[in-house]
């Protein structure tokens, strides 16, 4: 018997697996790659290499730009933070100029970007509205400034002094140092106390009635002028403040720098009590005085002895 012969279709597979022909396939895949890029920058290369020394020439241009504009605003004294904000809303928008026509130099269309980009505008607008509205309302503080950098202000219960304003948050910080984040919408529209650098702080003490009480008042007046504790832009007061029962109470009102609140407070405090005791100036407890009355047995009634309990 004879053999059949071989099909051409076993040729063909023959030829398609040879090793020879899969390397010829390779090269030529990437010498159609390399005519693709020769070609591109054959094309495009001066565009290209022109956008690029645009937009490193506008962006080095828009960073002398911004610093000059902080310059100008602190040459004027303006506060920090709008400084700040402006140098950088100057520099953003020349980048944004500058990568437009740097993509219009590469024949890019800008039309839909900016379509697309309105329309990603349009969607994040609607899922980030709490967001937003502490853009707003910090932008609206930089503009209107109802405080600055170094005021202290009081707000929702919480007090600080201000150490930064940003366009989403506000930054404070207390006296133990501890950093206080509140969002900017839930500044702007509220009852602000803004008391500049200085807190108030009140002290009240307990005199005997035995005292003058404007001697004492006088004698306090001194006492905390001489500690340096009193802010420079408002006046101590110093006073009669209340004709309690066991004491009278005399009350002292200062303003002094919101860093060292406390540390005012119990240093006052411990001056005062030290001059007090040096002029032998009493501080009552409250006490009250009991007097008992005895009344004689009825005999009609036949009660026995009673006690008449009195306070005074």
């Amino acid at each position: 018997m004879f053999a059949p012969p071989v099909t051409n279709n076993t040729e063909k597979v023959s030829e398609a697996i040879n090793p020879a022909n899969l390397l010829k396939e390779e090269i030529d895949q990437v010498a159609n790659l390399y005519n693709i890029i020769i070609d591109f920058f054959a094309n495009y290369s001066f565009q290209l290499i022109g956008a690029l020394i645009i937009f490193i020439i506008g962006y080095a241009l828009a960073g002398k730009i911004s610093k000059f504009v902080l310059r100008l605003c602190q040459r004027h004294k303006l506060d920090i933070t709008l400084s700040q904000f402006l140098a950088n809303t100057t520099k953003m928008l020349i980048v944004i100029m500058i990568t437009i026509v740097s993509l219009s130099k590469l024949g890019i269309s800008v039309t839909p970007f900016i379509a697309a980009i309105g329309a990603i505008s349009l969607g994040a607008g609607l899922a980030l509205q709490g967001l937003l509205a502490n853009y707003a309302a910090g932008f609206n503080i930089i503009i209107i400034r109802p405080f600055v950098v170094g005021d202290t202000i009081s707000v929702h219960g919480v007090t600080g002094v201000v150490e930064e304003v940003l366009l989403a948050y506000t930054l404070l910080k207390n006296e133990d140092d501890v950093t206080i984040t509140i969002p900017n919408k839930h500044i702007v529209g509220e009852i602000l106390h803004n008391s500049q650098h200085d807190s108030l702080l009140e002290l009240k003490i307990g005199i005997s009635y035995n005292h003058n009480p404007l001697e004492v008042t006088k004698l306090l007046e001194e006492t905390v002028l001489s500690l340096g504790i009193v802010g420079e832009n408002r006046k101590l007061q110093v006073g009669i403040d209340e004709f309690s029962d066991s004491a009278i109470t005399i009350a002292i009102r200062l303003w002094t720098p919101t860093v060292n609140l406390y540390a005012t407070k119990y240093k006052a405090y411990a001056k005062i009590y030290s001059v007090l005791d040096e002029a032998n100036i009493t501080i009552p407890f409250p006490q009250r005085d009991v007097h008992i009355h005895q009344i004689a047995s009825n005999p009609s009634t036949g009660s026995g002895q009673t006690e008449d309990l009195r306070s005074f």
